[in-house]
Order: C-alpha cells, then structure tokens, then sequence
C-alpha cells in the first residue's frame, strides 16, 4: 500500500544523502553492525538500504531536542505502566531481509518486557530484529518526501502497529497505521495509543513543548499505572 505524506520540511539544503560502496558487495546486517563501529566511520551517520550502505548528514539541534521530548513522554509511559521499553539515538531495526535493510528510527517502543538483566542486555547487542509498537520519525530539513514515505511502508510491512512522522517546522504529527489512511494532528489534539499501545495519551503540542512551558501531558492508566 502507498503511504502519503502530507509535505516535505522547508529549507532542505542541497547535500543529502550518499551511497558509500563497500568492497562491491552487498552487506548483511551483522557485516554492517561491525562496519560502523570502525574508528574511520565515527561520528557518521549511515543506514543499510537492501544491503547497500547510506551515509546521512547529521541531524541539526532542534531535530535533537523534538527526539528527546518523545522519548520522554513515551519512556515515562513505559515506567509507569511497566510495559515494554524505550529506544532512540537511531537504535538498528532490522526492517527487510535478504537483502537486508536496517533502518534506524528516531524512537521506537517495544512491547516486550524481559524481567533477566542479563537477557535484557543481550538483546540490546545486536540490532533489533522484532518490529517495536511504535516507529518514530522526525522529519530533519534535509529529508525527502519519497525517502520518509518509503520508510513508513517498510516499518508497517515489517510489523510496526504505529508510525508517527513528526514535523518540528509545522509542529504537527502524521500518524500511520497498517491499511488505514494517515490522520494528520497538531495543536492540542490528542495523541492516543489506542489498542496497541494501551492508557498512553498525550498532546502533539507537548512534543514542541520548550523549556519552562507547562506540559499537557496525560497520566497513563495502563494496566501496572497506579
């Protein structure tokens, strides 16, 4: 299924993204997990596109700050209810295979909740091969429309229930669920987890929220909330 997206972020500047060629060959996503962590590749920023690696520019501080806001909001959500849990800093999910493609959302929510630390932290060693809850895009300036909505359709047809496409310019959020039309919100609208993220509830307008300003935000009353 196609998935729209409404607009493309203003200002986009002209460099965006490069494919880097690796030996000629296509690249697993265990080959691509050791290749990033090469002291060359640090402080670069790169995805695994049907095995073929891209470099991305570097996000600006304001997409930084839009990315923090949601992790909050939803890792609080996940301490209160003791569901699941929180990724962001563009945490690997592997989305396709053979050949492989790893894609790295800005946040994600996992339902699984594993009670072993140690199993915990083996999970956590290798790039995520189930489909998280909820995908997190945050648009940066240097995004495209086609690119945003090729990636929407790749976490849906991996599994993902939600995909929200957050756009710091237009302070709004598209949300994305599998075989139905996208909603667009902003403003004070309610965001709800709906079925597949029970008791989670916020305003769009708390993902803007800046420094100082009081927030919106909904208690959860998911099944372990007080």
């Amino acid at each position: 299924m196609s998935t729209m997206i409404s607009r493309q972020s203003a200002a986009a500047p002209a460099v965006t993204f490069r494919v880097v060629v690796s030996n000629g060959k296509l690249m697993t996503a265990d080959e691509f997990q050791q290749w990033v962590h090469r002291p060359e590749n640090a402080e670069r920023y790169f995805e695994l596109e049907r095995g073929k690696i891209i470099e991305m520019p570097p996000p600006i501080p304001w997409h930084g700050f839009i990315t923090s806001q949601v992790t909050k909001i939803l890792g609080r959500h996940a301490d209160t209810c003791g569901i699941g849990f929180v990724l962001s800093n563009d945490a690997g999910v592997v989305v396709e295979q053979n050949p492989d493609t790893v894609r790295g959302p800005d946040v994600c929510y996992f339902a699984e909740t594993v009670s072993d630390p140690a199993e915990f932290e083996n999970l956590l060693r290798k790039y995520m091969t189930i489909p998280p809850v909820i995908a997190v895009e945050v648009l940066s300036p240097s995004d495209r429309v086609n690119r945003v909505a090729a990636k929407v359709d790749e976490y849906l047809a991996f599994g993902v229930k939600q995909v929200w496409v957050v756009d710091p310019e237009t302070k709004d959020v598209a949300v994305h669920r599998p075989g139905q039309s996208m909603t667009l919100l902003d403003g004070d609208a309610e965001l709800l987890g709906g079925d597949e993220l029970p008791g989670f509830s916020c305003r769009v307008s708390d993902f803007f929220r800046l420094p100082g300003q009081k927030s919106t935000e909904q208690k959860p009353t998911g099944q372990n909330a007080p």
